[in-house]
């Protein structure tokens, strides 16, 4: 899972906080992907990790709001208000995140 362009992924990102899809937002990382879930707390690392730290994340009540989306071939740099993401284009050509950052408000 994952989306063809960053922008789709940052939105499927917004459906699986609406949905409180854990295993959703998990399926977004790379394996070894890593995220934090409000700013002072720890980076978890990893598929399983990342689903059990989403529970966080619904609430910060994130909605997809892109500000900045910087590109080069297979990298991107998304800018939110209140997040920070970096997504890499796999193999697939599925984009999913590498370090995702979340700030609690």
């Amino acid at each position: 899972m994952g989306g063809a362009t960053p922008e789709e992924l940052e939105t499927l990102l917004e459906d699986a906080f609406v949905l409180r899809d854990a295993p959703a937002v998990a399926d977004l990382f790379e394996p070894r992907g890593l995220l934090v879930a409000g700013l002072g707390r720890p980076a978890v690392r990893g598929a399983a990790a990342v689903g059990h730290a989403a529970a966080h994340l619904w609430a910060l009540g994130y909605v997809a709001d892109p500000r900045a989306v910087l590109q080069v071939p297979g990298l991107a740099l998304v800018v939110g208000a209140r997040s920070a993401t970096v997504a890499r284009r796999g193999v697939d050509g599925v984009w999913r995140y590498a370090f995702a950052v979340f700030a609690d408000s």
